[in-house]
């Protein structure tokens, strides 16, 4: 009896042994898991604040490109005006763009400074853009007025009588700028002509054919 009592007593040790040895691995797992963990949210942490400083400085990067970009265009329109080529520097190379846009239509030729003399008298288009069934006559002023909407609407209706090979086709006008003041704009939309100029100095567009088509 003395024995099994003995043997009892040796195994309550060992599993008490066995459960302080548990209990100080688990208690050492924890402290690990928990010092993991701490490490993993530090990283995390530190990942967030430097995608963060990331984000921020591409969001500037975006905002000085886009403000040089904006600057560059109106250099560049400052200087195609003063040196007289912005029929050719902007005008021109934004009417595929903007006419596909707008018009839903291919450009198939495109000239600049059209000349054409009939009965002594002489008839110039800046920019001319012809499509399959719409031609373009688009008149550049560097300085532009509000006579100056009048003047190319009753150039528009003389069109074809120096070009009658584009009798078949709609004569659209349209009075292109680098800005217009407001009185412009106005007049311009009030008697149906298009107005092409930069959009806040980011790229050349129509700025008046939503309200157009809404007075239409």
């Amino acid at each position: 009896m003395r024995i099994i009592e003995e043997r009892v007593i040796s195994l309550e040790d060992v599993l008490a042994e066995f459960i302080s040895h548990t209990d100080s691995a688990i208690s050492e797992l924890s402290m690990e898991i928990r010092e993991f963990k701490s490490h993993t949210d530090s990283v995390i942490s530190e990942l967030s604040m430097e995608m963060r400083e990331f984000k921020n400085e591409m969001q500037i990067f975006k905002k000085e490109s886009e403000e040089n970009r904006r600057d560059m265009n109106r250099q560049w329109g400052e200087l195609s005006n003063k040196m007289g080529t912005m029929d050719e520097d902007l005008i021109s190379p934004a009417t595929g763009p903007v006419m596909s846009k707008y018009f839903q239509c291919e450009i198939l030729d495109r000239s600049i400074r059209k000349l054409r003399r009939k009965n002594g008298r002489s008839f110039e288009v800046d920019v001319l853009v012809v499509s399959e069934n719409k031609v373009f006559m688009i008149e550049v002023r560097s300085t532009p007025r509000t006579e100056y909407v009048k003047e190319i609407l009753n150039k528009a209706d003389e069109f074809k009588n120096f070009f009658p090979e584009y009798s078949d086709k709609e004569v659209i006008p349209i009075f292109a700028s680098l800005v217009f003041d407001d009185n412009v704009i106005k007049y311009a939309t009030k008697k149906g002509l298009y107005l092409m100029a930069y959009r806040e100095w980011e790229y050349m567009d129509i700025i008046n054919f939503d309200d157009i088509k809404r007075n239409s």
